[in-house]
């Protein structure tokens, strides 16, 4: 895989182009933090951001969006803005308010991607519905799910009119997701990693620290690089501004296959954030 710079872009199953690595503002606090964390990944480069209603950060993203354009000369849509339903939210009428209650908070008229964030049984069928509809009315530019498990999946894509393009899991790995991106891949689905460094579990480990030895690169680079050569897109989270730096800069090398099946096989289907089988929702 021949990727050059941060806006190498990857095409969906609608043939919209996702960036393959964004910054992700999970437990950012909205005002200052996440404004400037915004500007200073599109000043590096970055073209994806990734939050979410529940983040309550929306309007610091979008102050920072609109800052960030006006300061780079960039436009709207050299962007990719992602952003997801709550729990609380889902059900068909709900999520076509809340979808206009996070898209006023953003300070936008359309959003490239939106997420139902976890399947909330019973509810999540009506509220794909809802994110059909906003995609047909030209609302989204690409609708997908999040934390969905292979059945939950199954289940949607029963009475589906639109096909999810992502779906955003927690994967590293310690948690590779194998199944379920092989079931992705068969529906032409794209896997998402969120918590792609397991909020910084695996950065001392041996394997890792001898690989990134070995090519001049930190272990989150390594582990970054490695999400990207398996196809999976990534939205590593950060403030700092040499962080956000350090986890774009993944161009310059490439792990052997060899590598790529050693980090692999540090797999132990091991979770740091809730299992959705068994989410309290």
């Amino acid at each position: 895989m021949t990727l050059t710079s941060l806006q190498d872009r990857v095409t969906l199953n609608n043939n919209v182009n996702m960036p393959w690595i964004g910054l992700g503002v999970f437990r950012v606090e909205d005002g200052l933090a996440v404004s400037d964390a915004v500007k200073t990944a599109i000043k590096a480069g970055y073209r994806s951001i990734d939050t979410a209603a529940i983040y309550e950060n929306e309007e610091g993203v979008g102050k920072g969006l609109k800052e960030a354009l006006a300061q780079t000369g960039l436009s709207r849509k050299d962007l990719f803005i992602t952003s997801k339903i709550w729990n609380a939210d889902q059900g068909y009428d709900s999520t076509i308010k809340a979808f206009q209650a996070s898209l006023d908070k953003l300070g936008l008229n359309y959003l490239d991607l939106y997420l139902i964030h976890w399947p909330v049984e019973g509810k999540y069928k009506d509220t794909w519905k809802a994110l059909e509809y906003l995609y047909k009315e030209g609302k989204i530019r690409a609708i997908g799910v999040s934390n969905f498990q292979i059945h939950h999946l199954e289940d949607l894509l029963k009475d589906a009119e639109v096909t999810p393009v992502i779906n955003q899991v927690e994967r590293h790995p310690r948690l590779t997701q194998k199944p379920l991106q092989d079931f992705c891949e068969k529906h032409a689905i794209r896997l998402e990693a969120w918590a792609p460094l397991m909020v910084g579990g695996l950065l001392d480990n041996e394997i890792i620290l001898n690989i990134a030895k070995k090519h001049e690169k930190t272990p989150a680079q390594v582990i970054l690089r490695w999400h990207i050569q398996e196809g999976v897109v990534i939205i590593p989270k950060s403030t700092k501004e040499h962080r956000i730096i350090e986890n774009g800069n993944l161009f310059d090398f490439e792990l052997t296959a060899d590598e790529v099946a050693e980090i692999s096989s540090l797999n132990q289907d091991h979770r740091t954030g809730p299992d959705p089988d068994k989410f309290d929702f």
